[in-house]
């Protein structure tokens, strides 16, 4: 068997852990996210050109689980989460260029590539007889439903979501509060940066890890990050043996994760080549990436929600793959769009292309339309359904928004949330004083 990858804290390199351990933890003692010791490199010639999205995922994944607990099994955790179809659609109205959909699974967003990995993984790594794990959730508005979705009924797992009260749509909060069972949404007085901070104070709590031991889903859960790299590699080779050039990529974003999938991907040797970050009105990292120094602040809340992020974690992963400033910026473009600029691309587009979007993904095709650069492919991620956002997108465009098949059913549940204060303590009372309650957890 060979050697396994070591992975260790974005902080310090003293202690390293296995890929089970990882995915297990979701975050590193000192507080950190987990990184590999180095990222591997593959050339195209290591994957099938003809194989599915699961194939290539499959040989993506592959020098990240070698040697490690899981390595047998990625063969069925790629194949049982990477089960629907992750299209690259032509735009007809812009020559050259397309939108990669990631919304047709469960959740009828990105989130749900990485949530169903992941709970793959926690559905073989725990024993029968362990003490019931509780996966915490901060969620501005999409992890949580996927995460939910994918974890449903889960035996020995709870899941606890914190979304900002408020600040996700409509449906998005019914999505978050209709499961039930092992799933349990707590609607935050807050900011998702404040979710996140509860999210990650428990984590870091000793003392309430004994009482009620925690993991995270998360895009801060490298099990999560990982498997979001196989849509941008299965993209940009699909294209690459028919083209023999690489795809560049638009990607709207919040915490960072999927952008950092991207690099990540390009920086394992793979054909990606120009990535630009679409943000909404929270400038973090636009202003950055124009020179600014790095400061995290407040976030606002805009017609984007689930981009509602002031402060993105993943901005520790992105700094240790690129440790000088310098060179993190030559490696990266990012844009603030503003909410009537989204209002007016989703019109624009709905009217005179009939082509639907999501706010979110409406961020990076405002970037593409602004585009000079007309002679390389560009690739726009479309990270949600836009039957998600109903109440933003329909009196826009003045017509309903069919909805998938799947969130239809989840919309016809009842749902409902707990509210909860943005407080660290808050938090972690509601943990101990249901550590062995009777909300369910299956067996």
């Amino acid at each position: 068997m060979s050697e396994p990858l070591h992975y260790r804290s974005t902080r310090s390199a003293q202690h390293t852990a296995r890929i089970e351990e990882v995915i297990a933890a979701g975050l590193a003692p000192d507080g950190g996210l987990y990184v590999p010791e180095a990222l591997p490199q593959l050339a195209p010639s290591a994957f099938d050109p003809h194989g599915t999205l699961a194939d290539t995922a499959i040989a993506l994944l592959d020098p990240f689980f070698r040697g490690s607990a899981l390595a047998p099994e990625l063969p069925a955790l790629c194949r049982e989460a990477l089960d629907f179809a992750v299209p690259l659609r032509a735009l007809p109205h812009h020559p050259g260029a397309s939108v990669l959909e990631l919304f047709h699974g469960p959740s009828a967003a990105f989130k749900d590539v990485g949530a169903r990995f992941l709970a793959a993984c926690f559905r073989r790594l725990r024993a029968r007889n362990d003490a019931p794990l509780t996966i915490l959730v901060a969620t501005s508005g999409d992890t949580g439903a996927a995460v939910a979705a994918a974890f449903h009924r889960q035996p020995g797992v709870r899941v606890v979501i914190l979304y900002p009260d408020g600040r996700v749509s409509p449906r998005q909060a019914h999505q978050l509060g209709c499961f039930g069972d092992n799933v349990q949404a707590l609607r935050v007085s807050g900011s998702f940066d404040d979710c996140q901070r509860m999210v990650k104070a428990a984590l870091n709590d000793s003392a309430l890890q004994a009482v009620s031991p925690l993991s995270s889903a998360n895009s801060i859960s490298l099990g999560r990050l990982l498997p979001q790299m196989s849509y941008y590699a299965h993209a940009a080779l699909g294209w690459w043996w028919q083209h023999r050039e690489p795809l560049n990529f638009i990607v709207p974003t919040g915490n960072l994760g999927n952008a950092l999938a991207c690099v990540w991907v390009r920086e394992m040797g793979l054909p990606v080549g120009d990535i630009r970050l679409a943000c909404n009105a929270n400038a973090t990292l636009p202003d950055f990436f124009d020179g600014a120094a790095y400061a995290p602040r407040a976030a606002v809340p805009t017609v984007a929600n689930a981009m509602d992020v002031g402060a993105p974690s993943n901005f520790e992963r992105l700094s240790w793959t690129f440790p000088h400033e310098h060179e993190l910026r030559a490696q990266l473009q990012a844009t603030s769009v503003d909410d009537d600029t989204i209002r007016r691309t989703l019109v624009h587009h709905a009217h005179g292309h009939h082509e639907l979007f999501c706010p979110h993904t409406a961020t990076a095709v405002h970037q593409l339309d602004q585009l000079q650069d007309h002679a390389r492919p560009w690739v726009v991620v479309a990270t949600a359904h836009p039957a998600k956002f109903d109440s933003v997108v329909e009196p826009l465009i003045g017509q309903a928004v069919t909805v998938p098949p799947a969130l239809a059913a989840m919309l016809e549940r009842p749902a409902s949330a707990e509210p909860m204060a943005a407080d660290d303590a808050a938090l972690k009372t509601w943990l101990v004083e249901r550590a062995h309650g009777p909300w369910a957890v299956a067996s």
